[in-house]
């Protein structure tokens, strides 16, 4: 799975899509704009994507990686 994660995240009145390593991909004025956006993001990268609520909290959390499946442990 690649590294950086795109966490979609509300930051001054805005929705945005950034990678773990701290570069915004996009700014958007609606959640949905910004989940699509990342959604795709993470697809492209084969990474994670995690959706945080406006308070930070998170929301949700999608795999577009190469998980083994079963899972190991």
């Amino acid at each position: 799975m690649a590294r950086g994660w795109i966490h979609t995240v509300h930051k001054n009145g805005r929705w945005h899509n950034e990678v773990e390593e701290g570069d915004v991909l996009g700014t958007y004025s609606t959640k949905d704009e910004a989940i699509s956006a990342g959604r795709d993001a993470a697809r492209q990268r084969s990474t994670e994507h995690v959706i945080h609520n406006q308070d930070g909290t998170i929301s949700e959390r999608n795999s577009y990686g190469g998980d083994p499946y079963p899972p190991r442990g």
